[in-house]
């Protein structure tokens, strides 16, 4: 054991009834807390026992879900999942209450009202507290702020039912041999097969590993069609009225709070500030785009034959990467097993930050798949903080790519420092009896961006909890872990660690030239559909929505460039539409200032240890505690612009 077990849960051996025990402990717990603050006379109120004490009864909660409502998204067991969801309603709801309690506002304000002389940090964690309950409503009459809180209670529940309904859903189609042409052997040795009437045939499902090969492989567009179709209902109707329900009740929470619609209300605590802004950064870049597209677009038709319809797309890009650039996806897959990667990756964020990752068999784990690493200082001797890598995908898990914060770091009342945990998850094809988990070069990306947020998570040194790691506006943390991607494309890096999976072989200079000579290919295309995302979640959340989702799904569908399916509503499986709502344009956003900060490694060295030490201090390790737009100031030594991005796209700037 190490310093950082010190109040974690045996994760191996966790049962529903503890995952529920340990919800309800920590809510009991942060009560007494919150008692006792109100308790307090208000003439001896100072801040550490008004707002520290309150930073400390709430960050036990946060820790009962980091650790124990975590397992709604990992576990196996279908009880203790549903025990993991039970226990995450159950504390988002108790916080929304927590938020709601007039005798805690009036314990805060009381000490705001003594004028107490504070530093910083402490001052931004009161600003942050009477921001966030003129948010909700104190400003208002009871009546209206008693509807807020109920819709505020509504909107848990709702999510909590939208993901469920997601990570639940399972379907796929079933081939035979012949039409997984063009798919290599270990992914056609990976699926699970069914006898239909004495034949052999393949389900393909909408897991990430299964359901994107297929996309960019199959030769037959109708079945391509047919899946793609599939994934495009994900949720069911059940999730589409889900959905509809939660915009209807932010739009009245909006009203109800002065702001003229929810994207209003979401964008004044981002970068953004305004829905205008946001507005603006989309159709300026909508405008740059579009010769690209349609370029792209041509370019497709071409290989096509004629129209491409959008399950196509991704077909006609492989065939070009193949026929104009000699690039195969799963080629480059076999210089990318999984094992050659995290050593790649490790070794460039340990050089770079100072730090020494070790791993700790010994550690329980949810899974047996599962891997636990402590994070140490590069000469130190003690553990600081530990994230676990889940990398591969089981039945009715979370079935995306995320970082997950399972303890925040912040300083704790004796003067130490908590240590941070965190985990990724993610959906990664596993190794068969033959072969190793080999990652495409996507996935790759997939994998360095991930573990981005994880470095900003372990790495805080943020004072409070509240501003711990990648807790920072919705619209920058997205940029750390945008810019780790760009070490995914150097030939240094790439050749410290790319190893053909049989031969042991580096990836070719000739195969990576052929890659970077193909990086822009398709851009406006891949980038036109985070457009759509991003703009449709922005009309959904603007003035003057009319509540159909599907329609305006539909009606806004001409951004991609491709004509919409018929009968469908993806929306349905977006999963950000809880969690990003009207922040999902903060991808392309923090893209921006992600490529803007790589601009710094790419002038000065991409390995350079005190650039990284830089990086480190400037960026990583305050979190949330400086705004966004400072962080990036004060790393670039500038002002913040969008040249890099741009010719990242293959854009004339």
């Amino acid at each position: 054991m190490t310093a950082v077990d010190a109040g974690l849960p045996d994760f191996s051996a966790m049962t529903p009834e503890d995952v529920t025990r340990a919800c309800e402990d920590a809510i009991a717990a942060c009560d007494a807390g919150v008692d006792a603050i109100v308790a307090t006379p208000d003439a001896e109120r100072t801040f550490a026992n008004t707002l520290g004490a309150l930073e400390a009864a709430t960050d036990g909660v946060s820790q009962a879900s980091g650790q124990y409502a975590f397992m709604a998204y990992v576990a196996s067991e279908d009880a203790l999942r549903e025990a993991g969801r039970a226990a995450e309603e159950r504390i988002e709801k108790y916080l929304v209450d927590l938020s709601f309690r007039e005798d805690l506002y009036a314990a805060i304000k009381a000490f705001a009202d003594r004028g107490e002389s504070l530093g910083p940090d402490e001052q931004r964690l009161l600003d942050f507290e009477l921001r966030d309950y003129r948010r909700n409503g104190f400003e208002l009459p009871e009546a209206e702020r008693a509807r807020v809180r109920e819709l505020s209670d509504e909107l848990v529940s709702l999510g909590v039912e939208f993901q469920k309904n997601i990570s639940e859903w399972d379907d796929g189609i079933l081939v035979s041999r012949d039409e997984l042409a063009g798919l290599p052997e270990p992914f056609v040795d990976s699926l699970r097969t069914e006898e239909v009437e004495g034949e052999t045939r393949y389900r393909v499902s909408l897991d990430y590993p299964e359901f994107f090969p297929f996309m960019g492989k199959a030769r037959s567009s109708e079945l391509r069609r047919t899946l793609f179709a599939k994934e495009q209902v994900k949720g069911g109707d059940a999730n589409v009225a889900v959905l509809e329900r939660a915009l209807a009740a932010r739009r009245e929470a909006a009203g109800l709070l002065g702001y003229d619609s929810w994207a209003s209300y979401a964008h004044e605590v981002c970068m953004s500030r305004e829905r205008e802004r946001v507005a603006s950064f989309l159709a300026d870049l909508r405008e740059r785009l579009a010769d690209k597209v349609e370029a792209d677009v041509a370019l497709m038709a071409e290989v096509n034959g004629g129209p491409v319809n959008i399950w196509d797309w991704r077909y006609c890009h492989d065939q070009l990467l193949q026929t104009r650039f000699a690039v195969d996806d799963f080629e480059v897959a076999q210089y990318f097993p999984l094992e050659a990667c995290l050593e790649g990756l490790f070794a460039v964020s340990q050089n770079l930050l100072g730090v020494r990752f070790e791993p700790r068999p010994d550690a329980p784990v949810w899974h047996e798949d599962v891997q636990a690493f402590d994070v140490y200082e590069a000469d130190g001797d003690e553990a600081f903080a530990r994230f676990y890598m889940d990398l591969f995908p089981r039945p009715n898990t979370y079935g995306h790519a995320a970082a997950f914060t399972l303890r925040g770091g912040r300083v704790l009342p004796d003067g130490s420092y908590q240590k941070p945990v965190s985990a990724i998850v993610a959906n990664f094809t596993k190794p068969s009896a033959d072969t190793p988990s080999l990652l495409r070069h996507s996935e790759v990306e997939t994998l360095f961006h991930e573990f981005g947020h994880i470095l900003h998570q372990t790495l805080t040194r943020a004072t409070y909890a509240r501003f711990s790691g990648t807790r920072t506006e919705r619209d920058f943390v997205e940029a750390p872990s945008q810019m780790l991607e760009h070490w995914v494309w150097d030939r240094e890096v790439l050749a410290s660690f790319t190893r053909h999976y049989e031969t042991g072989e580096p990836l070719p200079d000739s195969l990576l030239d052929s890659m970077l000579a193909a990086k822009t290919l398709s851009s406006g295309v891949m980038t036109v559909r985070q457009l759509y995302f991003a703009h449709l979640d922005q009309v959904y959340h603007a003035p003057g929505f009319d509540g159909d989702s599907t329609a305006a799904t539909r009606e806004l569908h001409e951004i991609t460039s491709f004509p919409y399916t018929p009968d469908t509503h993806f929306q349905s499986g977006w999963g950000h539409l809880f969690g990003y709502d009207a922040r999902y344009y903060g991808y392309l956003w923090s893209h921006v200032f992600g490529d803007d900060m790589f601009t710094r490694f790419e002038g000065e060295g991409l390995l350079d240890p005190a650039l990284g030490a830089e990086y480190r201090r400037t960026v990583l390790e305050r979190g949330g505690s400086v705004d966004g737009d400072q962080l990036v100031r004060d790393f670039l030594g500038r002002e913040p612009n969008s040249d890099a991005f741009l010719r990242g796209l293959g854009l004339e700037v």
